[in-house]
């Protein structure tokens, strides 16, 4: 084993017993890139990566999406819209045994076409959902469960902050990606419901009968999130605007929309822009560590090695794929889904392109892959912000609610494995 070998081994045990202290996931990246890049190269040309990598990030233009897309789903959640969505749903969904349950998933899937974040959208469905749920007589476990399991839609149904990072990473065309999640994104809402009619079919309380008067008056509250959804993902798939502007666009109707309906004032519109700007800083850190880390890898020529372990494998393409794909499974019952496309896809893409795959449906697989990081234990970020917010719901009843979730996450992943064809139909018509 080479000295470079043996460094970059340090160098992961070093990441990992960092993360483990719970030392922050950019920051652990930063010091063993800078670190290990100094080990090998030298301090002086450590340092200066140093220097200029979060200048690098800051200042290119492709990543200033993600403020805007921060900022409108923070401007989105304080004008209420969640809310209408909710509403909307079981308005048209509640007369269905289990109605409230269906109408929680329709209404994550509504509220990720304009937020973009998994644990805003289970936070916000929370507050909303569960409360309805538990006054209709809902067991703890399939309504905690079908917020955590809808909460995960925010990283795929487009705009999600998880695929513009996948696309800076990888130099992905982000457009695509953002039109590739729809299918699979739509596709989920479906497995979600039949799973809710299937697995907990024996719990489901009966629903309310709701008029047709009422379901048409119910869309009027949703104009706003169907207004926000036109302006970004049509105008980018038409080529109208660049993701871009089609988030800048998305930030600035957003306040629009709430100052208009009276949502927003001064003061509301002046605290999400706080928000919005400490999540920004967060995301950005995480890239920042992420860059000097990915010259640490470089440099021991780690990318390449593990290119060539996993292609000497003699695996059929397919085969080395799902290896891939359970390594992240595994990966993610133990770290935050932001943290694992940074630090692992780095590694795994030259395997993918090199076996041939296509980056905008590798990204869609991987990032479903993710989701279930998102559910699963021991960390399952989604279950601990249902948890923190409602905390008389214990852990383990959460996990014992996503677990049917958890199958049909599964299962739809070997759907879209099998037929490629569902995530690339729409980018191909581009």
């Amino acid at each position: 084993m080479s000295t470079g070998d043996l460094t970059a081994i340090a160098g992961f045990v070093a990441l990992f017993a960092m993360i483990g202290l719970r030392v922050p996931i950019g920051v652990a990246m930063g010091l063993v890139g800078v670190f290990g890049f100094a080990m090998v190269r030298g301090l002086t040309p450590a340092l200066n990566l140093l220097a200029t990598s979060p200048i690098r990030v800051i200042a290119d233009f492709n990543l200033t999406l993600v403020p805007f897309f921060i900022l409108m789903g923070v401007l989105a959640t304080n004008s209420g819209m969640s809310r209408e969505l909710f509403r909307a749903g079981n308005a048209w969904l509640g007369h269905l045994r289990g109605g409230l349950a269906l109408s929680t998933i329709a209404a994550c899937a509504g509220f990720s076409a304009i937020c973009g974040s998994s644990v805003a959208t289970a936070a916000t469905m929370t507050k909303i959902a569960l409360p309805e749920m538990r006054r209709f007589g809902y067991d703890e476990a399939p309504a905690s469960g079908v917020i955590a399991a809808g909460g995960t839609l925010g990283i795929l149904i487009p705009p999600s902050v998880v695929l513009v990072v996948y696309a800076y990473i990888t130099e992905t065309d982000v457009g695509q990606l953002f039109i590739a999640g729809i299918i699979p994104g739509l596709l989920a809402v479906l497995f979600y419901m039949g799973t809710v009619l299937i697995a907990f079919r024996k719990s489901l309380p009966s629903g309310q009968t709701f008029s047709l008067a009422e379901g048409l008056r119910s869309l009027s509250g949703i104009w706003a999130v169907a207004l926000l959804f036109i302006a970004v993902i049509v105008s980018i798939y038409f080529g109208i605007a660049t993701p871009t502007e089609a988030a800048a666009i998305g930030a600035f109707l957003t306040m629009v929309i709430g100052i208009f309906r009276g949502r927003l004032n001064m003061k509301s519109i002046m605290a999400s822009l706080i928000e919005a700007l400490r999540t920004t800083v967060s995301v950005y850190t995480v890239l920042i560590g992420a860059i000097l880390f990915g010259y640490f890898l470089a440099i021991t020529q780690s990318p390449q090695k593990v290119t060539a372990l996993l292609t000497g494998l003699d695996l059929s393409p397919y085969g080395t794929l799902v290896l891939i794909l359970a390594f992240f499974v595994l990966m993610g019952c133990i770290m935050d889904t932001m943290a694992m496309i940074i630090l692992l896809v780095p590694v795994v893409f030259p395997v993918v392109m090199q076996l041939g795959f296509d980056p905008v449906w590798f990204g869609i697989i991987i990032v479903m892959t993710a989701e279930l990081g998102l559910i699963t234990p021991p960390v399952g970020i989604n279950v601990f912000v249902i948890n923190s917010i409602a905390s008389d719901v214990k852990l383990t009843t959460i996990f014992r609610g996503v677990i049917p979730f958890i199958i049909s996450d599964l299962f739809r992943l070997a759907v879209l494995l099998i037929f490629p064809i569902i995530v690339l139909f729409l980018p191909q018509t581009m």
